[in-house]
């Protein structure tokens, strides 16, 4: 779904759990089809990227960003809206398509993306975005912000809005993530919402041969949280999580958890079979074969 640049400031995006579920999921498909076609756009711009991954998550914000948010397209700071926190500050690519096709950024901007002086720049920062909660930099960072965000609303009455923070399998190895966890556990944070990528690759290699993580389920409940995993591609499973989460959303209770097994460069054929998929060089005579595919991928979904 997109809502229009120039909504007024009163338009709100509420979240779409009222509609058909059908409905519901052809929404989401579709907004995560547009999502990976604003991320090639902005591939090509540079040639490189951390386009896998983009692609990967698309299904993830789509669902986020035309299912579940409740926010102003034209007001990225009204205080009553759902707060979206990107810690992997190097999926900027996905969360630039996201907004756009949210209607907070103008699609033509998204061929800016890191050149410079663009407001796109190549990792995500609040500084420079409208749209962008916090400023991707040092992974491992991203959950503490949530909690002090989930843990702000609180004290200012403010606990029926969401926060949600995004975040790698590569941020599994580090401790802040799991101080964050216990935090958010202990002060019965039911506002908060993390959702982890799981698409099995870090920059040093496979996330299980840099550093093993799993059982993720067993560990997060371990930690506190209501812990769902669902394939990170289906946007029925994703909508039944989020919806799940939702319901047992409270200003004091359990935080949630959502393990999303992704696929990278979901979607295009002959990038998910790439050898090198963390940060990709693709050919400037390959990019209209990308989205020729991926529109032959998203019309066979559809059938």
């Amino acid at each position: 779904m997109t809502i229009q640049t120039d909504a007024p400031v009163a338009t709100i995006h509420e979240p779409a759990r009222a509609l058909p579920l059908a409905e519901r999921v052809r929404r989401v498909r579709d907004a995560a089809y547009q999502i990976r076609l604003n991320v090639l756009v902005e591939g090509e711009a540079q040639g490189e990227g951390y386009v896998g991954q983009a692609l990967g998550v698309a299904d993830v914000l789509a669902t986020i960003y035309a299912d579940q948010m409740r926010f102003q397209p034209a007001n990225t700071e009204w205080a009553e809206r759902d707060r979206f926190l990107l810690s992997v500050g190097h999926y900027a690519l996905a969360i630039y398509a996201a907004l756009a096709e949210a209607g907070v950024l103008p699609h033509e901007e998204l061929g800016t993306y890191a050149a410079d002086g663009s407001r796109l720049p190549m990792s995500a920062m609040c500084t420079y975005t409208p749209g962008v909660e916090i400023s991707g930099g040092s992974l491992g960072h991203g959950l503490g912000l949530g909690v002090g965000q989930a843990l702000g609303l609180r004290h200012q009455g403010m606990a029926d809005q969401k926060v949600l923070v995004l975040f790698g399998d590569g941020e599994l190895d580090e401790g802040s993530t799991w101080e964050a966890a216990m935090s958010a556990a202990h002060w019965k944070l039911g506002n908060l919402i993390g959702i982890v990528d799981m698409n099995g690759l870090q920059a040093d290699g496979r996330t299980e041969d840099v550093l093993s993580n799993e059982p993720q389920e067993d560990r997060w409940r371990a930690f506190g949280w209501h812990t769902q995993r669902v394939d990170g591609n289906d946007p029925l499973e994703l909508i039944r999580a989020f919806d799940a989460a939702v319901a047992l959303a409270a200003p004091t209770g359990q935080p949630h958890m959502i393990i999303c097994d992704t696929r990278l460069g979901k979607g295009v054929p002959r990038l998910e079979s790439r050898e090198k998929l963390h940060f990709m060089k693709i050919a400037a005579d390959e990019w209209d074969p990308c989205r020729v595919e991926l529109t032959a991928s998203y019309t066979a979904e559809e059938k």
